[in-house]
């Protein structure tokens, strides 16, 4: 048996376990209660259209993630992960606080501007330090980052809970308060139990001592790197000059940073394996990350309806009705942590005990069992909205199957995805890989807002169709990468 398997884990993890389950609390939180914030017309909310106010959340949920990349490379480049982690902690609890002032629309979209710059800042980073903890790789570090993701969905537990419930029953603006304190919460940890359990991890760079073939090295990259930011401005304007692409709304806005994500991930991509110093095995491994990547980006467009079409569809089409209690359509969004802490520790121990007799599946085979769960997910919701056309409230076990379905999904593609991540990508660009890593899901959460514009009371009827589009694109995504594992898997270079 690997040794390196049956060790304990070390206290790192726990640390950044709670700091991570906090900083959750306070952006699931938010997150549960955003869309309906911006559409409600009772309670003080911004009162927007369902297209609008779809847009504006998956352009707030895509900028938290694609602000990784840059938060990555300050980390790999200036500040290191540990500084990152705690300056971003800060920069969220501002942005919280900030939404929790009843004020103008400006402010308050000041506010989600804010908590996204500091989410930026401090996602990628943390789980780059987790993957420094296991420097052996294997089939222990993939348990960690479960472990680590039972942190995540415990913080999202509580934070959809009380968050929810304050801002549905009680006040918007509590609720956002709600998140702020969460976050609090997480900086204390992370400050006094990391000063101790995380000593000598996620440090700043060594200042670098170049010879002048080195110096004119760095000169040609940084060069190639200006013509390719360059090249991808005059393309972006081009698109813009053409009518291709309209900023001059939200929902236009959405269609834009779509093109801009894409288009930044392919610039990324192109100049670390161009002028990124790169061997041929560290190119193929790059490679595949961009195989997960696009891969990772479907995932997140079918799983992040949770915050879209799946809330509207508990706010309006499911009966949610205990006694004379009748609890917050933000309360369905919680089956999914639920069954995260549940059944991460089953999962995790499933990696290692099938490690251990070596018939692990190999990574490109997990990502594809993911997709066909999130699949089947949303075959189930093709059924409740037919049912829903009736004019009846469906049942909640048709959300509840769903998101049980989709959180098994998650823990084989998600976990998985992030230390394959810290494992394939160059030691060098680890962080700035991380921050790709969360622009998959930047991508995955705009489409999931731009699909959701399309979800509202005009559009009753097509709600089975929309929902059977999904099933067909992820399901036929999955096939293609249970035929092709073997291939992904070699260019690998025999990282499981």
């Amino acid at each position: 048996m690997d040794t390196t398997i049956s060790q304990k884990h070390p206290k790192g993890l726990y640390v950044l376990f709670f700091a991570e389950m906090w900083e959750r609390f306070s952006y699931y939180g938010m997150r549960a209660i955003l869309l309906m914030y911006l559409i409600d017309q009772v309670r003080g909310g911004l009162a927007l259209s369902v297209a609008e106010g779809s847009a504006i959340y998956g352009l707030y949920t895509a900028s938290v993630y694609l602000l990784s990349l840059p938060g990555g490379w300050i980390a790999d480049n200036i500040l290191g992960q540990k500084k990152s982690i705690f300056y971003g902690g800060i920069v969220i609890m501002i942005g919280h606080i900030i939404l929790a002032i009843p004020s103008t629309n400006a402010l308050f979209f000041t506010g989600l501007a804010v908590v996204a710059l500091g989410t930026g800042l401090l996602k990628p980073n943390i789980s780059s330090i987790v993957g420094e903890l296991y420097p052996e790789g294997g089939a222990r570090r993939d348990a960690a980052f479960s472990i680590f993701y039972i942190g995540i969905n415990l913080g999202s537990f509580l934070g959809m809970l009380i968050v929810g419930y304050l801002g549905q029953k009680v006040n918007w603006h509590y609720g956002f308060g709600a998140a702020a304190v969460g976050m609090f919460f997480g900086l204390l940890v992370f400050k006094f139990a990391g000063d101790k359990y995380l000593r000598g991890l996620g440090m700043p760079p060594a200042k670098k001592v170049g010879d002048t073939a080195a110096a004119s090295a760095n000169g040609r990259e940084k060069m190639l790197g200006y013509g390719l930011v360059a090249l991808l401005v005059v393309f972006l304007s081009v698109l813009q000059l053409t009518g291709y692409i309209n900023v001059t709304s939200a929902q236009g806005l959405a269609q834009a940073m779509g093109v801009i994500i894409v288009s930044v991930a392919l610039v990324y991509f192109f100049y670390i394996l161009l002028a990124g110093g790169l061997s041929p095995v560290e190119k193929k491994r790059v490679g595949v990350l961009i195989i997960f990547f696009f891969t990772a980006a479907l995932f997140w467009s079918g799983f992040e309806q949770a915050g879209t079409t799946f809330q509207i569809f508990a706010e309006r089409h499911t009966f949610r009705t205990i006694g004379n209690f009748e609890f917050p359509s933000s309360w369905f969004q919680n089956f999914n942590p639920l069954f995260i802490v549940t059944l991460a520790p089953v999962v995790a121990a499933l990696w290692i005990f099938l490690a251990q007799r070596n018939i692990n599946p190999p990574i490109p085979v997990k990502f594809a069992i993911g997709l066909l769960l999130l699949a089947s997910g949303f075959f189930i919701m093709r059924f409740a909205a037919e049912e829903a056309l009736s004019g009846q409230l469906v049942s909640p076990a048709f959300l509840a199957v769903t998101y049980l379905l989709h959180t098994i999904g998650e823990l084989c593609l998600s976990p998985v995805g992030l230390s394959s991540f810290t494992k394939l990508a160059p030691k060098r660009y680890v962080s700035q890989l991380m921050g790709i890593w969360f622009v998959a899901a930047s991508l995955g959460n705009l489409i999931s807002g731009l699909f959701a514009s399309n979800f509202d009371e005009e559009n009753v009827a097509q709600m089975p169709h929309l929902f059977n589009q999904v099933f067909l694109v992820t399901g036929g995504l999955a096939l293609l990468l249970l035929v092709f594992y073997k291939p992904i898997k070699k260019w690998m270079g025999g990282i499981e």
